[in-house]
């Protein structure tokens, strides 16, 4: 259906605030005309999705690093690096225009790796960490609730095993207690650390006597999730690798948990902890320079609640293919998805653009569909079919943009980057998320000549006009 045009300057949402005047001395034929026009304005108008963006404040865009956006009741809370570099707060009012700013005393180098990421407890503390590539922790906590501006270093947070962290992730537990996860270590020989808090005492604990996974000093396992299905287990995958270079990447592997401690495999065996590449659960055993790589890797759901994990790999003409597989009756089912005439040949160390990207397979209802970005096809989201987990249409045709292409920076070779609410808003059909523009990834090593000038953070909210 083609949308209508909107007068300029007024947004959906302000029409459907209007009043509508029916005059009464009108025709009563007139009168049920006007009221079936409005009511299916109305129902059009709820069934579209609107979209109002605002400015935050420029940011750095020589080089690309993870954002954090939080929502927590009716504040919005972001953390990124500034112009300058420097990691900075900003907090408002949901949907007010009156952000506030607090710098923290970290500035970013090269490192893509080094994102930042944030948490607030049940006590309304907020929890900042990040800047750490094989670093030592950094880690800021807020002295009085939701107040950024009363931020303090926190030195350590269990006091071991806390020199060289890199990928620091906070989460929401069983039992709403706050997590934090990271790597120990680093590529190619790292361990998975745990941690929980305690809201009353401010202290932080082990969650496990021991790591997740290890490596046994010949490896490591680069995740995604644990992810909360509609079983109630957490999941949990991951590909191991056995040095810097990328393309060492191999052995998809699955875990699942009810309560991130107690830990087994798809078919219910117990697992001891740590986790080895003998004793984990293999979804497929993609050899090194096989086309699996970390961070493609992700878990979706069908409408049966199945879980499903996507991931790509070079198929047997040497192209790169998405592949699906699924916990069936039995165990591991792998569909290819795709039907590419591409190969991504990617190696070395560092932080790499990314040539193939896509989202997990998602239920609708019955319908189920997958999202995906192609540096050679554009992008587009499929329909698949249920059983076969193959496209039998699209929802959303390729565009013509590709993953590097499109930007209002003056420089060639920007890359778009959003991140997603890792909060609640707390609004039935309601999304927010931060966008910005950097150039490239480049291997995290500093570049030599100009420089792009600062882009514009920019918080979008989508949702029923």
């Amino acid at each position: 259906m083609q949308a209508l045009p909107w007068p300029m300057g007024v947004s959906p949402r302000a029409v459907l605030k209007m009043p509508v005047s029916i005059p009464q001395e009108e025709d009563p034929m007139f009168r049920l005309l006007a009221v079936a026009s409005v009511a299916v304005f109305v129902l059009l108008c709820r069934q579209a999705r609107a979209e109002e963006c605002q400015d935050i404040m420029p940011v750095w865009s020589g080089h690309p690093v993870g954002f954090c956006l939080l929502t927590h009741g009716s504040r919005q809370f972001v953390a990124f690096y500034d112009a300058d570099r420097q990691m900075t707060l900003g907090v408002r009012t949901r949907d007010s225009s009156d952000w506030q700013f607090a710098r923290l005393p970290e500035k970013l180098g090269w490192d893509s790796h080094n994102y930042v990421t944030m948490a607030i407890d049940r006590g309304g503390f907020l929890h900042v960490s990040g800047n750490m590539h094989g670093d030592p922790l950094v880690y800021f906590r807020s002295r009085k609730p939701f107040d950024i501006h009363s931020m303090e270093r926190i030195p350590a947070m269990v006091g071991e095993r806390e020199s060289r962290l890199t990928y620091p992730v906070f989460m929401e537990g069983p039992g709403n207690e706050l997590i934090f996860t990271y790597r120990d270590g680093g590529s190619g020989k790292g361990d998975q650390i745990y941690n929980v808090y305690d809201v009353s005492r401010k202290r932080w604990r082990r969650l496990l006597d021991t790591p997740l996974t290890s490596g046994e000093g010949k490896m490591n396992a680069y995740f995604h999730g644990p992810k909360r299905g509609p079983d109630g287990f957490y999941h949990l995958a991951w590909v191991w690798r056995d040095t810097g270079d990328c393309s060492t990447n191999h052995d998809l592997s699955y875990a699942r948990s009810r309560d991130l401690v107690h830990w087994e495999t798809s078919s219910g065996k117990p697992l001891k902890l740590p986790i080895t590449l003998a004793t984990a659960d293999v979804i497929d055993p993609v050899p090194p320079g096989g086309g699996i790589i970390n961070g493609n890797t992700i878990i979706g759901f069908d409408s049966r609640g199945r879980v499903v994990v996507s991931y790509h790999k070079y198929d047997d003409q040497g192209r790169t293919q998405l592949y699906n597989a699924r916990l069936e009756d039995g165990g591991w089912k792998i569909y290819r998805t795709s039907d590419w005439d591409y190969r991504w040949a990617f190696s070395g160390g560092g932080s790499i653009g990314w040539h193939i990207l896509f989202g997990p397979v998602t239920a609708k209802g019955r319908r189920l569909t997958q999202s995906w970005r192609h540096v050679k096809h554009g992008s587009g989201t499929w329909i698949l079919d249920e059983a076969t987990l193959r496209p039998t249409g699209l929802l959303s045709a390729p565009a013509a943009e590709s993953l590097s292409g499109g930007s209002e920076l003056p420089f060639e070779g920007a890359v778009k980057h959003s991140a997603p609410d890792s909060g609640r808003s707390g609004i039935p059909g309601v999304r927010y998320e931060l966008r910005w523009q950097t150039l490239g990834a480049n291997r995290d090593r500093p570049r030599e000549g100009p420089l792009p000038p600062p882009s514009m953070l920019r918080i979008c909210r989508t949702g029923p006009c």
